[in-house]
């Protein structure tokens, strides 16, 4: 089973490609299932049909629906949600504010996330192709996981849910609640760790990013590269869309200078882009709807190449290595070193928190556990290396021997 995300600025193409290339993998013989996590829900205009909830057949083997996210919400997480304010309220809290603690920002992504991964699972398809939103969205899509894991675990710590019969009291008397919620809880917990464990494993999921070749765009799709490094995902492949031909040189006017020019800056734009494979895909004359046209596109972009064909295994979040000093020595010194590439575009800033440090790359904000060994240490210095930033630690005196 394999996951591919297509994800970009809005208005670069990406619907487009995630539906041609969804088509291409259908036709080379596979069960592909294409959906919408796009709250715009462009994907049924790419493929000129009408999509719903539940999946639709185009051709054989080819399948294609939105996410609804507005019927997941009253469904299972309005049902977590009256178990978590029966709880608050048998515990004393008014109901009014019972009702804010138990609104969670941003659920509707995160049961969109999980639509993803229960039909990636559910063993019916091949290749489940998502056209994600505009990137903004998509990042913030794909922190949830981790975010709302860290709010569960701060409202309700899985060490305390696990000792339920002390924590029954609360409830004053109201066991039956406490234990709905308890394992509504934990069920949510649970479908965090999977997403993040579908998410990051690379043998499993693919995340392609769609570009047009023009300086602003490009910036953001480096801001993202970013983003996601920092959020320990890894993008495995770009799409430059609408690429220019050169014209020829006997071609003359002003539509041949302009189209000159044109392809001139595009090509400059394409050959400052770092990180992921490229590839190109050229603007068409006519807007690409409808299958045959979407197959035409994919046939270009992918010739004899596997669409869904997992890229190189990444580097993992951060590693840790020794600089200096062997084994309990106080001269020691280690660096944590964190794969981001675009930091240099910054602002990059750091902050020690306890035993968690905290990396920020404009606005994308990241708390990393460090390892036992640095929490005993000190951040005495921080520099970037290319694409890696390497912060180093030495022994903090007061707490090294212990």
């Amino acid at each position: 089973m394999r996951v591919v995300l297509f994800t970009g600025k809005g208005g670069v193409g990406k619907t487009t490609l995630a539906a041609a290339t969804a088509a291409h993998l259908a036709r080379s013989g596979r069960k592909v299932l294409v959906v919408s996590t796009d709250p715009a829900h462009s994907l049924g205009d790419a493929l000129a049909a009408d999509l719903t909830g539940e999946p639709v057949e185009l051709e054989p083997g080819f399948f294609a629906a939105h996410i609804d996210t507005r019927v997941l919400v009253d469904g299972a997480w309005a049902q977590l949600q009256g178990h978590l304010r029966t709880l608050l309220a048998g515990a004393g809290v008014d109901e009014v504010v019972a009702d804010e603690l138990t609104v969670l920002p941003g659920v509707d992504d995160l049961l969109a996330l999980g639509e993803v991964r229960r039909v990636a699972e559910s063993g019916l398809w091949e290749v489940v192709v998502v056209d994600c939103g505009p990137t903004a969205e998509t990042l913030r899509l794909l922190g949830l996981p981790e975010a709302i894991s860290g709010y569960l675990e701060r409202l309700f710590p899985a060490h305390r849910r696990a000792v339920r019969g002390l924590l029954a009291g609360l409830s004053r008397g109201a066991e039956p609640a406490w234990e709905k919620t308890i394992d509504a809880l934990d069920g949510l917990a649970e479908q965090l760790t999977g997403l993040r464990e579908m998410l990051g494993d690379h043998t499993r999921t693919s995340i392609r990013l769609v570009l047009t070749p023009e300086r602003v765009v490009a910036a953001e799709t480096r801001r993202t590269l970013t983003a996601l490094a920092l959020h320990g995902l890894r993008v495995d492949g770009m799409i430059a869309n609408r690429v220019l031909p050169g014209p020829p040189p006997s071609l003359r006017g002003p539509a041949a200078r302009w189209l000159r020019e044109r392809h001139t800056e595009q090509q400059a734009v394409l050959a400052e882009l770092a990180g992921p494979p490229l590839r190109t895909a050229a603007h068409t004359a006519a807007e690409p709807i409808g299958i045959p046209a979407l197959l035409e596109i994919a046939g270009s972009l992918y010739g004899d190449d596997d669409p869904a064909a997992a890229g190189e295994r990444g580097r993992p979040l951060f590693e840790v290595r020794r600089t200096a000093g062997n084994g309990t020595s106080m001269e020691s010194e280690f660096e944590l070193v964190m794969p981001l590439p675009g930091a240099e575009d910054g602002p990059l800033e750091l902050a020690r928190v306890g035993d968690e440090l905290a990396i920020g790359v404009g606005p994308v904000r990241r708390m990393i556990a460090l390892p036992a060994v640095l929490r005993r240490c000190a951040v005495t210095g921080a520099r970037l290396e290319d694409d890696d930033l390497c912060v180093v630690f030495t022994p903090d005196p007061a707490v090294w021997s212990r």
